[in-house]
Order: structure tokens, then sequence, then C-alpha cells
């Protein structure tokens, strides 16, 4: 049976990978820091729960344990973003956490799990961000973290150009899921709320789950360095309509 491993799976796009990856047929390794969500997820989609804090070197070590000898797709959506400071104001520890996350826990995981990936063939898909393309007011600590994220892409990308595995990149723009506003300004529901205000349609989870799981079953000689997926209203990161 073909394996995959999502992390950040307790939510958002992370669940709605796991679900679809499971009706594709997948035996999914659900991990995430929240045990009662992801033994729901694994429950329902017929998987394998493993709580995992991937800052944690003895989280990832039993990660790897419950993964073995062979993986075919590894999805790296852990991550999030806090705060939309200035860089005047920027809170250090928000900064920290974010690297620590979106690029050290990242790269925690890939190394843990490359040589079951190489064993089998296998394709990363590193879910990244628009804002790893330019700053942005605000998310210089978001950006600078999703951007250090790429340059591991690229890097392995690079290092593995002689091995059988795929690296690939998703870009999220704007995606309304119910708690990546909601965790990024602490709970604060009108200025989550905010972002998505008079925007038409913004991206679900579903609708990057969909392209997360479209790149990861290309043939094995395919390999989509990095998809954009932004809703039609969003021009550019910058650019959004909003409908008054």
């Amino acid at each position: 049976m073909t394996t995959a491993v999502v992390t950040g799976a307790s939510s958002g796009i992370g669940a709605a990978t796991a679900r679809l990856l499971a009706a594709q047929g997948y035996r999914v390794i659900c991990a995430a820091r929240r045990a009662d969500r992801i033994r729901a997820l694994a429950e329902e989609i017929d998987g394998v729960a493993i709580e995992c804090d991937i800052t944690s070197d003895d989280d990832v070590a039993r990660l790897a344990d419950a993964v073995g000898g062979s993986l075919d797709v590894l999805v790296n959506n852990a991550g999030g973003a806090l705060g939309l400071e200035p860089v005047a104001e920027a809170d250090l520890d928000a900064w920290s956490t974010m690297l620590q996350t979106n690029l050290l826990g990242t790269t925690r995981v890939t190394k843990a799990l490359l040589p079951a990936l190489v064993e089998t063939r296998g394709v990363m898909v590193f879910v990244t961000s628009t804002a790893a393309d330019s700053g942005y007011e605000g998310g210089a600590g978001y950006c600078a973290a999703k951007a250090a994220e790429r340059a591991v892409v690229e890097s392995l990308r690079l290092e593995l150009y002689d091995q059988p595995v795929r690296i690939t990149e998703i870009c999220p723009g704007m995606v309304r899921t119910d708690e990546f506003a909601l965790t990024r300004f602490e709970g604060d529901e009108e200025r989550a709320a905010a972002v998505y205000r008079g925007v038409p349609d913004p991206l679900t989870a579903e609708d990057v789950a969909d392209a997360i799981v479209w790149m990861a079953t290309r043939p094995a000689h395919v390999n989509i360095d990095r998809l954009t997926i932004r809703p039609r209203a969003q021009a550019a990161q910058y650019k959004v309509y909003r409908e008054s």
C-alpha cells in the first residue's frame, strides 16, 4: 500500500489533504500536536495518528519510526503565521516561533524521512506561501520564515538531482480556513474576519489540497517545481478585489 505523511494534519489544508490522499487510496499518517483531532481524523480516513510537534527531535524521531523504511509522499504542511506588526514593533518571540516551525521544523521532518522517500522513489510537497515571494507591511517575520523554507526546497532539489525523489513546492495565496488568521491574531475574530471581508470566494483548504494531491500523483518523471495558487480575486499579494 502506498503511504503518505501529512504534517499539520489537525486542521485546514493539512486535514483536507489527508482526507483527499486517503480517498485516492493512500494509507495516511496524520501528524500534528493536537492528538485528539488527528485521532478523530485517522479514524475517519482509516489512517494512523502520530502526535508530533515538528520542533521536537524526539517527536520527529517517533514519526520516522512509525513510517519505517519506505514512504511515497511527504506533505510538509505544518507551520503558520503569528502577528502583523511592523518591523519597528516586531515580536521576536513570535518570529522565533515562526522560524522554528516553518523552517527548522520542516527541515527536521524532511531530514528524518528523506531515506524512506529515496527508497520508494517518493515525492515531497512543501507548502510554503506567496509570502515567500516578497515582503509586505507587517509580514516581515512570516515572509522571512517562508522564504527560508523555500531556500531549503531549492537547495534540496539541487542536492538530490541524481536521486529518485521529487521536490515540489506549492505557494498558496489567500486561503480562508477555520484557524489560520485566528492563530495569527491570537483568537481575535474581528481581525481574522477582516482579512477576508468583501473578498468574493477566497480559496478553501480543499482547493489547495486538490492541487497538492495533483502534484503528488504526477508520473515519476514529472516534477512540479513550484505552483502558485490564488483566488481569482487576488491578482497579486498586495492587490485584492473586495466587494463594497
